[in-house]
């Protein structure tokens, strides 16, 4: 399998990490470093199966929110990964949750090349990490972008 540390510099990864670690009080670096790595696996997989309707479980939501936040990596992130992956904030509704969207996103990680870490991707009830992230992604409209990674912008 790939690493998925070499899509972004060690430096900014530290960086996109310790946001994930200063916006959940008391999260052990390991931990924030883990759901790091487990955004960016969401990130390549969205851009490899860009009409696959994949969403993140909330804590990978965690460490997409942190990536997004750090602009210029992130925009470098989608360029060189040939797809720019939009993200539609919505609010939350354990209603919507589909559990087949997140084995289908886990199944598109490993497709891409890389081994999704199974504790990061819970259903939304699940507490066994918190983070401050409420999100469960729904399926987007047709003409909108949303956690499905469906629409691509300018690269």
């Amino acid at each position: 399998m790939k690493s998925v540390r070499k899509l972004i510099t060690p430096e900014q990864f530290l960086d996109v990490a310790s946001t994930v670690q200063r916006n959940n009080e008391g999260m052990a670096a390991n931990v924030a470093e883990r759901i790091t790595e487990e955004a960016l696996k969401f990130v390549a997989a969205c851009s490899s199966a860009p009409r696959a309707r994949l969403k993140p479980s909330r804590v990978v939501d965690e460490g997409w929110h942190a990536l997004i936040l750090h602009t210029a990596v992130y925009a470098e992130l989608c360029r060189s990964l040939h797809h720019y992956v939009h993200h539609v904030p919505e609010r939350p509704d354990i209603a919507r949750h589909d559990p087949d969207a997140l084995a289908r996103t886990q199944a598109a990680i490993k497709a891409a090349g890389y081994d999704p870490d199974p504790a990061m991707w819970n259903g939304p009830t699940d507490n066994a990490i918190p983070v401050a992230a409420s999100c469960e992604h729904s399926e987007p409209a047709p003409a909108g972008c949303g956690a499905d990674c469906s629409n691509t912008g300018p690269n």
